[in-house]
């Protein structure tokens, strides 16, 4: 799971408390979190360190990931504060700003969505904070940059409307963040291939013919998506107005790490909680506005609800602990129902469950009383299971050693290394393979077994080795 560090100080300040350790961890574990402090390693390279805890977030809870959204969702659940509304306004038809997207990038990165933030007032400390929700998106949901990647940029610098191309590398000539020379991006490439932090990314488009890139009226490029924005537009303590654009090949994570960046950043702005719209033309010449920031409603059964989780409270109640969690909820139906709000920050939501677990969250989990469950049952083995156990046993005893070897495997490792070819093995193939070691079911234990050996050549002879365990064909009667 993510971590992020908060100073204390900046916690005490939001919370109005001064907190020990175990009572801020507490404080987490009511909420759903986890509290650590800072181990003595990590002291002794950074003795500043002392001034911080640590906080595991929940993967999916994107809204949590930076301290201001942290303190605005403790603030919300000791009902410190009640949730805030996020405004999306547009602006005239004159006034918008615009970004066109061109048909070269369909074949790069095909999605670009945008927003603004006006009349900022950044500290350092934010800034440092703006930066690494970036970072945490990018390694999360934006899975190091190849689904998602954010620019954020000074609005003031540039000048709409802007556009999303795609060129051929030589032609992409601008001064990268944080350089003074005007470079080519063959020449940032190879510049960025012995960065320890952008060196990951280049893989993402270096074999592309055309390379993304964002410009605005006057041509000053304000990022190359996914490695590197320019430094024309670069974040400072005096910027005002900010541009944020989000580029990527999964649009629906794309909207939602739009959505959370500027939630959780537009409390700096004179107006909180007031983001500025922004047109994107597609490639196909149709318009849509970004942000979307959209609200939505689910409704619970309250009965439901206390079942599931094994308590007994009424609907007023049930109501009172979701609102603590950022879900505005109101009682409907003579207390038999719940409906729930979820706002743009709350894309973890996904199902009714999901809002049956944040009233488990907020009614606490050592409050639920362990209870035996009324059903009686006398289990029973399968036949399966205990014909394998007995085998397994006997060849034990025989003097075999039992290995356990992965059920994915390459799709080499169950054709062409056994002397077949794919279409005849009958295998399971994986949709989005990650990696080329595990592209298909295995159809066979062979290859896991010979694997074992050959990473065990340094063994004693005779290597007496059996795995018994599942494998999975196709079945060719579904289609």
């Amino acid at each position: 799971m993510p971590t992020i560090s908060i100073k204390k100080t900046d916690l005490f300040e939001a919370l109005g408390k001064i907190y020990t350790f175990k009572e801020f961890d507490e404080l987490c574990f009511d909420f759903g979190l986890e509290a650590e402090e800072i181990d003595e390693e990590e002291l002794a390279l950074n003795p500043e360190a002392a001034l911080e805890w640590k906080v595991e977030i929940p993967a999916n809870r994107y809204d949590l990931l930076c301290r201001e959204g942290l303190f605005r969702g403790l603030r919300v659940f000791l009902q410190m504060m009640e949730a805030p509304r996020y405004k999306r306004i547009q602006p005239d038809k004159d006034k918008i700003q615009r970004m066109t997207v061109l048909p070269s990038t369909e074949a790069v990165r095909p999605y670009v969505a945008a927003a603004v933030i006006r009349n900022v007032t950044f500290t350092q400390d934010s800034i440092k904070s703006f930066m690494d929700l970036q970072d945490k998106l990018h390694h999360n949901i934006g899975r190091r940059r190849a689904l998602v990647a954010i620019g954020t940029h000074d609005l003031d610098t540039i000048q709409g409307p802007f556009t999303y191309d795609a060129k051929p590398p030589p032609e992409i000539k601008f001064v990268a963040l944080n350089q003074t020379k005007e470079m080519t991006a063959p020449q940032l490439f190879e510049l960025y291939s012995t960065d320890s932090h952008l060196k990951p990314y280049l893989s993402i488009i270096q074999d592309k013919p055309r390379y993304p890139v964002i410009y605005d009226k006057n041509n000053v490029i304000l990022s190359m998506p996914p490695i590197i924005n320019g430094d024309h537009t670069k974040i400072t303590q005096n910027t005002k107005n900010v541009f944020i654009e989000c580029t990527g090949t999964d649009l629906m994570k794309l909207k939602i790490v739009l959505d959370t960046i500027v939630t959780m950043f537009s409390q700096y702005c004179k107006e909180p909680y007031v983001i500025e719209a922004v047109e994107v033309i597609q490639a196909d010449g149709t318009s849509v506005i970004h942000p979307e920031l959209p609200y939505r409603f689910e409704v619970i059964d309250v009965a439901d609800t206390n079942k599931k989780i094994g308590i007994d409270i009424t609907g007023d109640e049930m109501a009172n602990l979701l609102t603590k969690m950022c879900l505005e909820s109101t009682v409907k139906k003579k207390g038999t129902k719940i409906k729930v709000e979820i706002p743009p920050t709350r894309h973890d939501v996904i199902h009714a469950c999901d809002i049956i677990e944040d009233v488990a969250i907020a009614f606490g989990y050592n409050n639920i009383v362990k209870r035996i469950p009324n059903t009686n049952c006398v289990a029973n083995q399968f036949p399966i299971n205990k014909l394998t156990d007995l085998l397994r046993s006997e060849i034990a005893m025989a003097g075999f050693t039992e290995v356990l070897t992965f059920a994915l495997c390459s799709r080499e490792d169950i054709a062409d290394k056994l002397g077949k070819t794919i279409e005849e093995t009958n295998a399971v193939h994986i949709a989005n393979p990650k990696t080329q070691e595990f592209q298909v079911a295995r159809t066979t234990l062979l290859p896991g077994v010979l694997k074992t050996i050959g990473n065990n050549k340094g063994m004693p002879l005779p290597l007496k080795l059996f795995e018994i365990s599942d494998v999975v064909y196709k079945d060719k009667s579904t289609g």
